[in-house]
């Protein structure tokens, strides 16, 4: 009997880690991130790669803050990231919250925190974006298969608040 993992090799489709890995992962980097407040564990994008924020949404039942780290790139002021929860069938909570209240904070490398706007893209603004990440991921379309339904492209859109600037520094001395 062949190995789930060898039958992908055969198929020539990309491996992913077992899911209990993945989600082990992120929650050691969540924790990692809050642990350091910030000082470690994000990053920003750089040429041919992905960044990893902290993202705060409002719990849709809770009504308390959610924070998860994604990954991202940026698009001139915004920011793109995807709902794949870890490439599991699921939507991520995180996403299902902006669903609900889009507004949310985003931290950034260097303490950088913007307010932001969640929404979905569609259309040809949703293509452009999709293929730039496959640019950032030559597995992206192999991991996307995976899911039942087609993974969102969520975009942060920076939200001015009332008397401060979409982008102020993180006090991190909390």
């Amino acid at each position: 009997m062949k190995s789930h993992a060898a039958e992908e090799r055969r198929q020539g489709k990309a491996r992913l880690p077992p899911r209990w890995f993945v989600v082990t992962f992120w929650q050691v980097h969540r924790l990692i991130v809050r642990a350091s407040r910030g000082r470690r564990g994000l990053w920003p994008p750089r040429p041919g790669t992905w960044g990893a924020l902290r993202l705060t949404t409002t719990g849709r039942r809770s009504g308390e803050p959610r924070s998860v780290i994604v990954g991202y790139y940026e698009d001139g002021r915004n920011l793109v990231s995807m709902a794949m929860n870890g490439w599991g069938k699921a939507e991520p909570a995180w996403w299902l919250n902006l669903q609900a209240q889009p507004e949310a904070v985003v931290e950034l490398a260097g303490g950088i925190r913007r307010e932001v706007i969640g929404r979905a893209t569609t259309g040809r603004e949703r293509e452009l974006l999709w293929q730039r990440w496959r640019e950032l991921d030559r597995n992206l379309d192999d991991y996307a298969a995976r899911r039942p339904q087609e993974t969102t492209v969520v975009v942060l859109e920076p939200r001015a608040v009332a008397g401060y600037g979409p982008t102020a520094r993180l006090d991190l001395s909390r």
